[in-house]
């Protein structure tokens, strides 16, 4: 009897150890699948020069466009990103592991970000997002015609038009600010833009450099009581200081026109601005071709976004005692995030 018992005993330790046996290796062998099934998806190597809403926008954007051409993040992409968070020095580091990865295409968003990678390799397709001076930021040979390894979507904002709202919203007002930073090559382009654009329609135009988010607070304190309104370019340094601008600028009650929607939000007075999401959605496009061999950035021409959409932050508006026009009363509106 104590023989049977033990014996029923011992069987029952191997079968239990029997099963947990081929439970492990089950899971082993899925797991190498699993394993294996991620090292083969294509990869899509993402540098993002800083977070903020535009930026972040553009990324979703992407992320949108992929998922609906069937490239699903740890499904049928691997999406890999780096975030510089408006850090230059970090930028070529990112960029040798995003391509440590062996991305099948790159995308780079902001310029800092493109010319980093682009620094980094003349071979991989580079995919550009809200990089508003392509030629003169060395990326590319001309707009049709890049003849590198670099296309994309560039961002200029619709500036007649912003400057038609402006005439609307704030009648008389002829002086105006534009606030960048010295760090982003991109800057000199948007000053030299922007005021060619607002001197032929009659405004003074006066420009203000600071050379990081640090200076911000002191150069507005410093330049509020000599102009009308602070216009905001697309620039990256001041973008990721908005809430700051808005701050100080507020303390003279002084309106902030920023040059896209989702700084709208953030307190500026109004814009007509370029859909960020929109933007990114057609670099998600471009990366789809390129994952399916459709497109050489060499000779893709790259594609500019510089129509908008009117919109104003009637909260602002009222802070400011601002009185919004009859024929601006149908426009988009944003009243989130004013403080």
């Amino acid at each position: 009897m104590k023989n049977r018992r033990l014996i029923l005993s011992v069987s029952t330790i191997i079968l239990f150890l029997v099963g947990a046996f081929i439970k492990e290796t089950l899971f082993a062998d899925s797991l190498q699948s699993k394993n294996d099934n991620q090292t083969s998806l294509p990869v899509v190597g993402v540098l993002q020069f800083v977070s903020h809403p535009s930026l972040d926008e553009i990324y979703q954007g992407m992320v949108d466009e992929l998922a609906k051409s069937g490239y699903k993040n740890g499904e049928t992409v691997t999406l890999e990103r780096q975030n510089g968070q408006a850090d230059q020095s970090k930028l070529a580091s990112m960029s040798q592991q995003l391509i440590s990865k062996n991305p099948n295409v790159l995308v780079a968003i902001a310029t800092p970000a493109a010319q980093a990678l682009a620094n980094q390799t003349q071979d991989i397709p580079l995919i550009l997002g809200a990089v508003s001076d392509p030629v003169g930021s060395g990326l590319a040979e001309s707009m049709e015609k890049p003849g590198k390894n670099a296309t994309g979507v560039s961002d200029i904002a619709p500036v007649d038009e912003q400057l038609d709202l402006i005439q609307m919203l704030l009648p008389g007002k002829k002086v105006m600010g534009i606030l960048t930073s010295s760090s982003e090559d991109n800057s000199k382009f948007h000053v030299d833009r922007t005021t060619k654009i607002a001197e032929a329609q009659g405004f003074t135009v006066k420009s203000y450099t600071v050379p990081s988010s640090n200076e911000i607070t002191q150069m507005i304190h410093s330049l509020a009581t000599d102009i009308d309104f602070l216009y905001i370019p697309n620039d990256n340094t001041i973008a990721n200081a908005m809430p700051t601008v808005v701050s100080v600028a507020d303390q003279y009650q002084l309106p902030v026109i920023p040059a896209v929607e989702e700084m709208v939000a953030q307190g500026g007075l109004a814009t007509v601005g370029n859909n960020q999401k929109k933007l990114g959605q057609q670099i998600g496009k471009m990366v789809v071709k390129v994952l399916e061999d459709e497109l050489d950035p060499a000779k893709t021409p790259i594609e500019v976004f510089s129509t908008g959409d009117p919109v104003i932050n009637p909260t602002k508006a009222t802070e400011l005692g601002i009185t919004i026009p009859k024929e601006l009363e149908n426009i988009k509106t944003i009243q989130k995030d004013v403080k």
